[in-house]
């Protein structure tokens, strides 16, 4: 089992992080901000981009994994288009990006599909993302328009 750890100290790291990410599908219950720890925390299911990309995968299959990413040194939280009160809503990711303020301070956006973001003031980029678990068979592989 190849479980992915990956650290983003900086934005060229965050790009990589996003690859992963991209198209990962979440609840919004699976979303949390730990004001005190500065901390934001989501919890999704991702697509492994990685094993799809190389061939290496058994008559056509695809797969998610259950993920955890979290983001240290957050100041502040900012949500469009999400209803927190609806944490059975299912969000699909569409990017993670870095939006640079007074170095090395910034914005942290989640990209979701639908019209709607999540901003997290943030004193620095510090973020880890880990899978928790093994792979399942996805349905099928996320498309996109060109």
């Amino acid at each position: 089992m190849e479980m992915l750890k990956l650290v983003a100290l900086d934005d060229e790291d965050l790009q990589i992080i996003s690859a992963h990410l991209q198209d990962a599908v979440l609840k919004v219950g699976d979303l949390d901000y730990l004001r005190q720890e500065k901390r934001f925390v989501a919890v999704a299911n991702r697509f492994v981009w990685e094993r799809a990309a190389s061939g290496r995968t058994a008559r056509r299959t695809f797969e998610r994994r259950r993920s955890v990413l979290h983001f240290d040194c957050v100041t502040a939280v900012k949500v469009h288009g999400v209803d927190r009160s609806r944490k059975d809503d299912v969000l699909s990711l569409l990017a993670l990006r870095f939006l640079p303020g007074e170095a090395p301070a910034g914005v942290v956006e989640f990209i979701f599909s639908g019209d709607a973001a999540i901003r997290l003031d943030v004193e620095c980029i510090e973020a880890k993302l880990t899978d928790l678990g093994p792979a399942w068979e996805a349905r099928g592989k996320p498309e996109h328009d060109a």
